[in-house]
């Protein structure tokens, strides 16, 4: 019989109490989230999960969250995208758009739509149903 398969989330994101509190939200909504400063920081993490969502910041210090969607794509990681950003300008969502995301958020949106875009990508990622968070 095989372990419990649980759904892990990252979260890149420059601002750490933005990125400490949809950790917390995400834990209590029984996801595995995994938080990160930097998109160099995520990079850097050799023993990193595979990721079932990837919620990144627009604007980061360093490599942008578009960026590093981008290089994650160019190796072959096919888990989902939703960016977060606290400065919405269309060319920003325009580029993001066209890097694949499956959601674009700003930081002020509810989390409840956060989640329920996390719980849709993750699910149509393939991560295991009784995973995707309590609150269904």
């Amino acid at each position: 019989m095989s372990a419990p398969r649980h759904t892990y989330v990252a979260v890149v994101d420059d601002d750490e109490s933005a990125g400490r509190a949809l950790g917390r939200l995400l834990r209590a909504e029984g996801f595995e989230p995994v938080c990160y400063l930097s998109a160099e920081a995520f990079l850097a993490d050799t023993k990193r999960p595979v990721f079932d969502c990837l919620v990144l910041d627009v604007q980061l210090d360093g490599m942008s969250g578009i960026e590093l969607h981008r290089q994650l794509a160019a190796s072959g990681s096919s888990a989902p995208v939703i960016y977060v950003t606290a400065h919405d300008e269309p060319e920003t969502r325009q580029q993001a758009e066209a890097a694949g995301c499956a959601a674009y958020f700003r930081k002020t949106a509810p989390g409840r739509d956060v989640l329920q875009a996390i719980r849709r990508a993750a699910s149509a990622a393939g991560a295991p149903s009784d995973h995707l968070g309590r609150n269904r």
